[in-house]
């Protein structure tokens, strides 16, 4: 039987990523990887992450462009900057910003 690792992270909520330092919100969370294995191959194998733990969907942003990431639990932080995200999909699913994190919205949720 498999162990089941817990998310740390919420649906709405800021997050970093650890190496690469680009910003995003979660929007969906899969308990373990559900991507290609040309994806996880296409990642530098010093920083892959293991499989067997959640990754979470991303509206996500750099200093140049908006865009959605898929990243493993290893490689996040929670962001303390109290900043809001500015990809344009960030207020078509989610309400207010409260410093860590977004308010879902009744249709947003499955």
């Amino acid at each position: 039987m498999k162990n089941i690792i817990k998310p740390n992270f919420m649906l709405g909520q800021v997050v970093k990523h650890r190496f690469f330092g680009f910003r995003g919100v979660i929007f969906d969370i899969d308990p373990e990887f559900n991507n290609t294995e040309e994806w996880y191959q296409s990642i530098p194998e010093e920083i892959r992450p293991h499989k067997n733990q959640p990754f979470y969907h991303l509206f996500a942003e750099n200093d140049e462009i908006c865009y959605t990431a898929y990243v493993s639990q290893q490689n996040l932080l929670q962001d303390d900057s109290n900043r809001p995200v500015r990809h344009p999909e960030v207020k078509e699913n989610f309400g207010n910003f409260g410093g860590k994190a977004y308010e879902l919205l009744k249709q947003s949720l499955n």
